[in-house]
């Protein structure tokens, strides 16, 4: 269902970013109620999103730091946040339910708009949101060592994957050549694991690293 809406969401991001750039040919001699409706959809659709991609974050904080704390011990606590640029508060966490976020999104949508009618693009919403990955307070991208970044990854990849358990039935694992990445103690952690998983496919360049 959400795939639907995502679809629609993005449909309507190319009308208004279409109707924005012819917008941006006149010189400001521009009809805005024809954006208004563009606007309605766009936050419609737009609240919806967001609030299940912070639905999704808040079900994969803990699994995902569980992961991370068995494959890299001393590595820190690993965290997920949602970062909306748009936003004029932040986290956006502390914006709660469908209707506040709306209000959220068309509060934004109101700030920029002579922006955007010069511009000619849309400057505000889901697509331009970020999933900010943190190891202790510090973000992993630029921060993390090698290690540290691959067991991240894996932490993602085994947090979703433990997400989706709960539904009733395992999903096949698949672990693409990750070994070669991973020290000795990382290999054995990840190894423990996932014995319990019903099916997992591994890639390997080199035999000897499984």
């Amino acid at each position: 269902r959400l795939a639907g809406v995502r679809a629609d969401y993005d449909r309507v991001l190319k009308q208004r970013n279409a109707l924005l750039k012819s917008a941006a040919g006149t010189r400001g001699a521009f009809d805005t109620s024809t954006l208004a409706v563009w606007d309605e959809h766009l936050v419609q659709l737009g609240s919806e999103l967001l609030e299940s991609r912070l639905a999704l974050v808040d079900e994969l904080r803990e699994p995902v730091a569980s992961a991370y704390a068995h494959l890299a011990p001393t590595g820190g606590d690993a965290r997920l946040d949602y970062r909306a640029s748009w936003l004029d508060r932040s986290p956006l966490g502390e914006v709660s339910g469908r209707e506040e976020l709306a209000l959220a999104l068309t509060a934004a949508l109101q700030r920029v708009e002579r922006d955007e009618l010069q511009r000619g693009m849309t400057l505000v919403g889901p697509q331009r949101d970020d999933l900010v990955l943190l190891l202790g307070d510090h973000p992993a991208k630029g921060y993390a060592s090698h290690g540290e970044s691959w067991s991240m990854v894996l932490a993602l990849r085994l947090g979703s994957f433990a997400l989706l358990r709960q539904d009733g039935d395992d999903p096949v694992l698949v672990l693409d050549d990750v070994f070669a990445e991973l020290d000795t103690t990382r290999r054995t952690q990840l190894a423990a694991m996932v014995q319990d998983a019903e099916q997992v496919l591994v890639t390997a360049a080199v035999a000897e690293d499984i």
